[in-house]
């Protein structure tokens, strides 16, 4: 059992250079797995889960949206020649979600955190059902609140869910983890000349094309004004800079709303 002390309101223990009071963060279900690999890795979990310690004891307050891509994507099932329907695989990749978000709580209370799944789907004997008002309670008491099974839904992604449930339990911004600095103007890993933009606009995001969240995920953003920061999460330590508001990886929102 994860350590009591760490059940307390500790939101109220927040240091002076903190940024966000409440943050959701986008883990995709590969950053589980070691590279190129499927699958769930007790080291590449262990590094999350110590930076995600780090950054919840200057005070801020983490709610986690994770993918399943590691296990199993819906989309590898669509498609005429396929026997799973592709609503079916949609629901198998919620799942996949789910059965992450249980390693990662382990992963956490095993460091001392207190922690919370919830899920879209009923999933009783492992998981509470998500309601809003009860997830920002576990927020406000300190606990990492772990959001699994998408928003219930076949035809969404985790991305959509991330934004939906920062807006539901109104996170101050989406911190986007990724395996590289942030969002460039081609893929960095094929072509050298690529450029990492600081900051851009939603609008800049979709006219660019740029793959950094899914179309529906940037609009509903856009629409309420929602911030995300892109970043690495391989750099040790990133997690919390990004929550003190320090410059790490890619600003996209209104300038106005920029950490910088």
């Amino acid at each position: 059992m994860p350590a009591s002390s760490t059940d307390a309101d500790s939101s109220n223990k927040r240091s002076s250079d903190l940024q966000y009071r409440r943050v959701i963060l986008k883990l995709s279900g590969e950053s589980l797995a070691e590279s190129g690999k499927r699958g769930i890795s007790d080291t590449e979990m262990g590094v999350i889960a110590r930076q995600i310690k780090q950054a919840h004891e200057s005070g801020c307050q983490i709610a986690i949206v994770n993918g399943g891509g590691n296990i199993l994507r819906g989309a590898q099932f669509s498609g005429a020649n396929h026997s799973v329907q592709e609503a079916t695989a949609h629901y198998m990749g919620m799942l996949a979600t789910v059965i992450n978000s249980l390693a990662l709580q382990d992963a956490l209370e095993h460091i001392g955190l207190s922690t919370r799944v919830m899920s879209a789907l009923p999933v009783d004997k492992v998981a509470e059902k998500f309601i809003r008002r009860r997830a920002i309670r576990h927020l406000e008491k300190g606990r990492i609140v772990i959001l699994s099974g998408g928003i219930g839904s076949p035809f969404v992604t985790t991305d959509t869910a991330a934004a939906q449930r920062a807006l539901e339990v109104d996170a101050d911004v989406i911190l986007k983890a990724t395996r590289v600095d942030g969002v460039y103007s081609d893929d960095p890993e094929t072509n050298p000349h690529a450029v990492l933009y600081d900051q851009l606009s939603y609008q800049d995001v979709m006219s660019k094309k740029l793959r950094v969240m899914d179309a529906t995920a940037i609009a509903l953003c856009s629409e309420h004004r929602k911030p995300i920061l892109v970043f690495n999460f391989k750099r040790d330590g990133n997690i919390a800079k990004a929550v003190r508001g320090e410059t790490v990886g890619t600003w996209i929102g209104d300038p106005k709303d920029s950490q910088n």
